[in-house]
């Protein structure tokens, strides 16, 4: 199956982290795929910058792509072209030294797409802007790129959002979040939109409650001076897990233009019912792995891996979420994440009411009710779980059997990371997938009062066992309303 490739513009990317973990494993494969695929033109050029000299960071590329990109996708010649185009800067994030080099690199055609990438800390978002700004490197075609996390709270992500507005017009911010790119985000979209079969049924009266689940299986490795000041509420919640939350219960928009779709995210995310101090104790969990098993292998705890055992951050979530729009009213979405469960899955589960009778003797079975269960890792597909006569003679017997598309089945392609869609349409100036200002104020307003209240119960997280599905109180969270978190890892 051919795929359309579309050549973007000429353009200059400069990497500030160039030579960061982001950059060598996600970042630089993403543009060699892009590069490989035919659709950087020949002109563009990156440009890594990073505090420390890097005496050779061509071989830090091609180390890069050896890591982290399939051997099979590696070719000789797409290789050479892309170390080639590359180039490096020592530059002072917070000082001087270094940045007439850079501003020398990307002196000339003015009208040529200029996007900087800040793969660094988010107290360097506003020095790194004030200096863009002050060496004339901030031309009307310039765009910046934000990794999250953008604050660690309303305030702070207002004060961040402050300082990039003195210098980028809002249409110039890109705000990344990796999730939006996944292809099977994109296909929520398709599903819901492109599709006379659900879009009438997407609404409290067909759907019983929807569930988003993000768990992954590692701990946070050398993350963890950086996790203990954020923990999952803020690491995941904030962003990933409630921009699905927008994509699953957002109104249709007037089209796909970025301020379109936008528009309805935000009218979800004004409309979550706050959660505080009366309703903390029963709609939210949070806790902390111990030392157990993660595939097969014993694991250190968290207080381990920290270095210490006073830690109150939380390395697992789980809350019920509650909308107040006439489309959701009364259902409930349960959202899960955290480090060291049983399995790495991303998935939206959106469950279905069941029937209102059966029809059926009580020798077909039991029936369950429909689901549609929307994958976006490991294996990236869709599900639609459907009860279905057992083949065979002897009567009626009924089965829940999925009807399964897997991405990698059906399509005989190479499936593009969310890096390379999201990049590239950071070049076509398309932020339909980036996560506007007022998003990302109005996201925390919702998640602040929760800090807030788990900060003053002076309660501890909640300790679970590596290579489990989190606390006990998590699942008594969802079956107190008679339900179950889907943990189908298959």
């Amino acid at each position: 199956m051919a795929v359309r490739v579309v050549e973007v513009s000429p353009f200059d990317l400069v990497v500030f982290g160039g030579t960061g973990d982001l950059a060598a494993r996600k970042l630089l494969p993403a543009l060699y795929h892009r590069d490989h695929a035919g659709q950087i033109p020949a002109e563009a050029r990156i440009v890594a910058v990073s505090r420390r000299p890097q005496p050779d960071y061509a071989a830090f590329v091609r180390d890069a792509l050896a890591r982290h990109v399939r051997t099979q996708d590696l070719d000789a010649g797409t290789v050479d072209r892309f170390v080639a185009r590359t180039d490096f800067v020592a530059l002072d994030a917070t000082g001087e030294s270094g940045w007439d080099e850079l501003a020398a690199k990307l002196a000339g055609d003015p009208g040529r797409v200029r996007a900087f990438y800040l793969a660094v800390g988010p107290e360097l978002f506003a020095p790194i802007c004030a200096r863009i700004a002050r060496h004339g490197l901030a031309t009307p075609t310039a765009r910046v790129v934000l990794e999250k996390p953008l604050g660690k709270d309303g305030a702070s992500a207002r004060a961040v959002n402050d300082a990039i507005g003195a210098v980028f017009a809002e249409h110039q911010v890109f705000r990344i979040d990796h999730y939006l790119g996944k292809e099977t985000v994109q296909n929520l979209m398709a599903l819901r939109f492109a599709n006379t079969l659900l879009e009438p049924l997407w609404n409290a009266a067909h759907i019983d409650h929807v569930q988003i689940t993000a768990a992954e299986t590692l701990g946070v490795e050398d993350r963890a001076g950086y996790y203990d000041t954020a923990g999952a509420l803020r690491d995941m919640v904030q962003n990933h897990l409630l921009q699905l939350l927008c994509l699953v219960a957002m109104e249709p928009p007037t089209s796909l233009d970025a301020d379109a779709v936008r528009d309805e995210k935000l009218k979800v995310l004004k409309a979550l019912v706050p959660i505080g101090e009366t309703e903390i104790a029963t709609t939210t969990v949070r806790g902390q792995y111990r030392a157990g098993a993660s595939n097969g292998a014993a694991v250190r705890g968290y207080a381990e891996e920290l270095g210490r055992g006073d830690s109150a951050t939380e390395t697992f979530v789980a809350l019920k979420a509650q909308i107040a729009n006439w489309r959701w009213a009364g259902r409930p979405f349960y959202l899960r994440t955290g480090k060291r469960l049983a399995a790495r899955v991303s998935e939206i589960v959106v469950a279905f009411r069941p029937i209102p009778h059966s029809v059926f003797d009580g020798q077909a079975g039991p029936i369950a009710a429909n689901r549609l269960v929307i994958r976006l890792q490991p294996d990236e597909g869709v599900k639609l779980w459907l009860m279905i006569k057992d083949p065979g003679p002897g009567g009626m017997r009924l089965r829940h059997v999925p009807l399964d598309m897997s991405f990698a089945e059906a399509f005989d392609i190479r499936h593009p990371d969310a890096y390379e869609r999201l990049l590239m349409d950071v070049v076509r100036g398309n932020q339909t997938l980036f996560m506007r200002r007022d998003e990302v104020e109005a996201a925390w307003a919702w998640i602040d009062p929760i800090l807030g209240a788990w900060a003053r119960s002076g309660e501890t997280p909640k300790p679970y066992t590596a290579g489990s599905w989190g606390p006990s109180a998590a699942v008594a969270l969802i079956e107190r309303d008679g339900r179950t978190w889907n943990e189908d890892a298959s």
